[in-house]
């Protein structure tokens, strides 16, 4: 018998002929033969064959098609030179109507059988190990000398004919530091499945316990390691066991099959990918190219200028656009909050900064397919209900969305209203943001820039943004221009030294994420572009997809025309003048919003971030 010292340098020729002979001392194949793809093997019925290989092309993330033979066919000669695929892999797996009814060396006493059968030969993330060494990055499996850790995930992918499944994933625990490394190397290695499918809290994909893996053996995590899950070619088997076709043969997960093929390092159209931690609890990470990164952080410098001089630049934070953005792109069910009464003497007494914002939030979540519903103070509903309908009428909302309000009643009042039976398990939204939303200062009121207390006007809609802190799983953005607005808090010591009567104003309730602008509607705009750019990324529409089906292209979606525009947001603001809401600092009845004038100034930075 041969011990696995010096595998991972022999030739793949040389390891396939020694597996053939059945001299081989190891369970797996990971680390051997260096460099070299290594493929899952499904092997079926030829009336099978077609339907199989559409599913592989609807589902290319698991399984990437390197080479489907014909009926009879044994050899795969654009993968190796001398190979028979009914001896070359460490161990086989027979299945017939769906069980597992044997464990085979060899496949030869099923030659008669395997006539009529054809052999897809798909690729296997053991190919980019190498690739990941090379970037300084340890394989713990490799280091523990085992098998790579495989999970049955709740993901489904898409179905084609009788070939139907769950996604299921390799884990390979990665050091924090080397996420960013780790997704790059493997990212252009298409064919080895790819970058990585979930960054974080196994529990996102279903996995209850990475200790009790489906397949292959548990792998320990270091200090400091976070799990990281590729898509896995065992997909295949779990299609070949639900599909209960009569017979099929596969590889033993982990007992690849060793081609000559090298993997070549080839630069994705997508641009340099970057990871970013976009929550805590549970620990998740998301996947942007650099590119993208690049045009949100524009966008946030677009919005940062500071028309009023009041000082906002001291509040800034760089990068909490694309935290906030990131978060939404993952979220299913967004809950919106706007509505600052700071003209106490008026009625209404809103203001026209913040539901233009709010709107165009909502407009994109809505083309990406995403559940939004907004809360209000209990006194403006008919008033937001107008706003809403108008926003439906002028084609910047598709449909009406619920409208909501809060009142305290008791002490789980905040937890009832974010989750189903107060259920912190069963969050009915998974991000809140609040734009120009009246915040709660450190004494319990509620003030305007001019140190007005406005309490009254105010219901506690705060309390939906502290509990939320409390549930796993629900992330909150905050968007304002003052540094009273619900969600500064985070930045509430800059407001008290650099905001006029910041010491008393400054909001202390905080958002997971602070975005910081000029004026809070350029906010609510710069998101809705942030999100369109996120979609249009090819590395973060992917880690979306969980790299099951097809990239919609940006010019098919929905999300284009959603974006704000010149032309709507005026109607918009013509409307809230017709309904009384005036502009925030002077209390005026006209085209302007925080006592800038639409055209020339608010109008110029929509064409800005467009």
């Amino acid at each position: 018998m041969l011990l696995t010292g010096g595998l991972k340098a022999l030739l793949p020729h040389v390891l396939r002929r020694i597996i053939r002979c059945n001299r081989l001392s190891i369970s797996n194949t990971s680390g051997m033969a260096e460099g070299y793809k290594q493929a899952n093997v499904v092997i079926l019925h030829k009336s099978l064959a077609d339907d199989f290989e559409k599913f592989c092309h609807a589902n290319e993330g698991p399984l990437p098609l390197l080479y489907r033979s014909q009926a009879g066919d044994w050899k795969c000669p654009s993968l190796s030179s001398d190979s028979d695929v009914r001896t070359d892999c460490l161990q086989y797996r027979k299945y017939e109507h769906g069980a597992c009814t044997g464990l085979l060396k060899s496949l030869k006493e099923y030659s008669e059988q395997l006539k009529d059968m054809v052999t897809f030969y798909l690729g296997c993330s053991f190919s980019f190990e190498k690739a990941v060494q090379k970037a300084g990055i340890p394989i713990r499996n490799v280091e523990q000398k085992c098998n790579v850790s495989m999970y049955k995930t709740s993901v489904p992918c898409y179905s084609i004919s009788v070939f139907h499944c769950n996604l299921v994933v390799t884990m390979r625990p990665i050091p924090e530091s080397k996420l960013g490394a780790a997704v790059l190397a493997t990212s252009e290695l298409k064919e080895a499945h790819g970058a990585p499918i979930h960054i974080g809290d196994p529990g996102l994909l279903g996995i209850q316990d990475l200790s009790k893996p489906d397949y292959g053996d548990p792998v320990h995590l270091h200090p400091g390691d976070v799990p990281v899950f590729w898509a896995c070619g065992v997909t295949g088997v779990e299609a070949i066991i639900n599909s209960r076709v009569p017979l099929a043969f596969t590889h033993s997960p982990g007992c690849m099959f060793i081609t000559d093929l090298k993997n070549d390092n080839v630069r994705s159209l997508g641009g340099v990918p970057q990871v970013h931690c976009i929550s805590q609890d549970p620990l998740h990470f998301s996947i942007v190219s650099a590119e993208a990164a690049q045009k949100i952080k524009t966008l946030e410098t677009l919005i940062g200028i500071d028309p009023g001089e009041r000082g906002i630049r001291h509040l800034q934070r760089q990068g909490e656009l694309l935290g906030a953005c990131l978060a939404l792109s993952h979220a299913s069910s967004v809950l919106i909050t706007t509505g600052f009464p700071t003209h106490f003497s008026h009625q209404p007494p809103e203001e026209n900064d913040g539901p233009p914002g709010a709107l165009a939030i909502a407009a994109m979540l809505q083309a990406l397919e995403k559940q939004v519903a907004m809360v209000t103070d209990l006194r403006a509903m008919d008033l937001n209900k107008k706003i809403i309908e108008e926003a439906v009428q002028l084609g910047i909302l598709k449909k009406p969305i619920p409208l909501l309000s809060y009142q305290r009643e008791s002490a789980d009042s905040a937890l009832m209203f974010l989750c189903e039976n107060g259920n912190p398990e069963r969050p009915r939204f998974d991000h809140l943001v609040a734009i120009e939303r009246a915040g709660m200062a450190a004494d319990g009121n509620y003030y305007n820039a001019r140190k007005v207390n406005i309490k009254h006007l105010v219901d506690p809609i705060d309390e939906l943004f502290l509990a939320a802190q409390t549930i796993p799983g629900v992330t909150t953005t905050g968007v304002g221009d003052g540094g009273n607005e619900l969600g500064m808090g985070k930045v509430k010591h800059a407001v008290k030294k650099h905001i006029k009567n910041g010491d008393v104003i400054a909001c202390g309730v905080e958002a997971d994420f602070t975005v910081v602008a000029g004026v809070s509607n350029w906010g609510g705009y710069a998101i809705a572009c942030a999100l369109h750019v996120l979609r249009c990324c090819e590395s973060h529409e992917r880690y979306l997809r969980r790299a099951l089906g097809s990239r919609r292209a940006a010019s098919q979606g929905p999300w284009l025309p959603a974006l704000p525009s010149v032309t709507k947001e005026e109607k918009l603001l013509k409307t809230l003048v017709q309904l009384g809401v005036r502009s925030g600092k002077t209390a005026s009845l006209e085209m302007e919003v925080d006592g800038l004038p639409f055209y020339n100034t608010h109008s110029l930075m929509i064409e800005k971030l467009l």
